[in-house]
């Protein structure tokens, strides 16, 4: 009794398919689709057909950054927890940037405040 598990390999090969799953369509960051969304109806893209693409690019979540196969998986996400969240997310204030992480971190420009006295 005990011992190795005879199947210990399957384990590792099922972690990278996992691993290659996830990064198989790269999302935007937060503030990338946030600036999408402030744009106006008007000057926003129609969507290209593209095969690659789950439902061939035609069924997108703009504030998830998702495709979906189809209207009716699509329209299910509308009313799913994780898109409310997200939609809400989204209508509030701005997110971080990568010049707030800059500031913050001390590598932008000093404010030393206005001067008391000139000489």
């Amino acid at each position: 009794m005990g011992g190795k598990c005879p199947h210990r390999k399957v384990k590792k090969r099922r972690l990278s398919h996992k691993t290659a799953r996830r990064t198989k369509f790269l999302l935007k960051g937060d503030d990338a689709v946030y600036d999408e969304l402030k744009k106006p109806e008007e000057n926003r893209e129609a969507l290209p057909v593209d095969e690659d693409l789950p439902g061939m690019g035609q069924y997108y979540c703009l504030h998830c950054d998702r495709y979906f196969s189809n209207v009716s998986v699509r329209d299910e996400h509308f009313k799913t927890k994780r898109h409310k969240k997200r939609v809400k997310l989204m209508m509030g204030p701005a997110p971080h940037t990568q010049l707030d992480a800059e500031l913050a971190a001390g590598m932008g420009m000093p404010d030393n405040g206005p001067k008391l006295m000139s000489m």
